[in-house]
């Protein structure tokens, strides 16, 4: 089969396209013919050998994925060969035309979706409704703030948070960011660039039940300011250190929780697929997906992943 790789951790332009043997499988697994494959932030951090993320050799990125089921172990119910499904966490990498997939983390794909649009689930929606539902413990009526929302996992957020009839204020750093979440409902969006872009909300009677942090390193000091009495700070992506005055969490009875797909067992998301899949068949939730790339431009997908700026889902076409 045709599968990107790279033959030691290295940048983005050391992947290249390689002649690799179909996966195999044993008797609990799903191998998979990839439609397309989902490209994430940690795919690059797992390819690099950063923030503590290591793998094998030659390595294949990518987990997330949706495709076709072409062959199932002795020991997997509940698929049948021809199933079409979403998948993460993969055991073979999501970048070539197979992809050998654990049955605990493979998931059946909404009828309303294309392949593309189901490589967008793994990571971003069961991040966004782990981080939402599962740790912030939201519910309708939550005035949420969605801190870097026109990325892939802002975007899911915001998608559930509205649908769950929160009230859903959302950053953006770009006006085309902007633009993209007006289109999503959002009637509230503010500039994150701005120095005082929170200062409208620090108080407790204009403050957040809910915030959920894209990039803490650089505003968790001020979304702890940003909180409702009793209100939580939801992490979900970090790239440095930050201080931060306890006070700030005392005042408000407040929290701040920490958000890792690694940390979820299988039964929970499994539940949080279950959920998400009729929202998806009656298009309450859509992946927005920014730019589709073929196979071989996977190093440049890499590349686009950590701009700033995202506005959506980074997918490749696999077949």
């Amino acid at each position: 089969m045709k599968a990107m790789q790279i033959t030691d951790y290295g940048p983005a332009s050391d992947l290249s396209l390689a002649d690799a043997p179909k996966p195999s499988i044993n008797e609990d697994q799903i191998l998979v013919q990839v439609g397309a494959a989902g490209v994430n932030p940690v795919d690059t951090y797992i390819r690099s050998g950063t923030n503590n993320y290591s793998t094998t050799f030659p390595h294949t990125p990518g987990s997330d994925g949706a495709g076709t089921i072409v062959e199932l172990g002795s020991n997997v119910t509940g698929f049948e060969i021809g199933q079409r499904v979403y998948f993460s966490r993969n055991l073979s990498g999501s970048s070539a035309e197979f992809a050998a997939c654990a049955a605990t983390h493979t998931y059946p794909l909404a009828d309303a979706l294309s392949f593309e649009e189901g490589a967008c689930i793994g990571i971003p929606y069961t991040t966004a409704h782990r981080a939402l539902f599962g740790r912030a413990n939201g519910k309708a009526g939550d005035k949420v703030l969605v801190h870097g929302a026109t990325g892939a996992v802002g975007l899911a957020t915001v998608q559930l948070a509205l649908a769950a009839g929160m009230e859903v204020v959302a950053s953006s750093g770009t006006p085309a960011g902007a633009d993209l979440l007006r289109q999503q409902g959002v009637t509230n969006v503010i500039m994150h660039n701005d120095a005082d872009h929170l200062t409208p909300y620090q108080s407790l009677e204009t403050g957040f039940d809910i915030v959920i942090e894209m990039l803490a390193n650089h505003n968790l000091d001020q979304d702890l300011k940003a909180l409702a009495f009793g209100g939580c700070v939801a992490v979900v992506g970090n790239r440095g250190t930050v201080e931060v005055n306890p006070r700030d969490l005392m005042a408000r009875d407040a929290s701040v929780v920490g958000v890792a797909l690694a940390n979820v067992k299988p039964v929970e998301l499994a539940l949080i697929a279950k959920s998400l899949r009729p929202l998806f068949e009656k298009g309450v939730l859509k992946p927005v997906i920014r730019h589709s790339y073929p196979l071989t431009e996977l190093a440049q997908a890499h590349e686009d992943v950590l701009k700033s700026g995202a506005l959506g889902n980074l997918v490749i076409r696999i077949s």
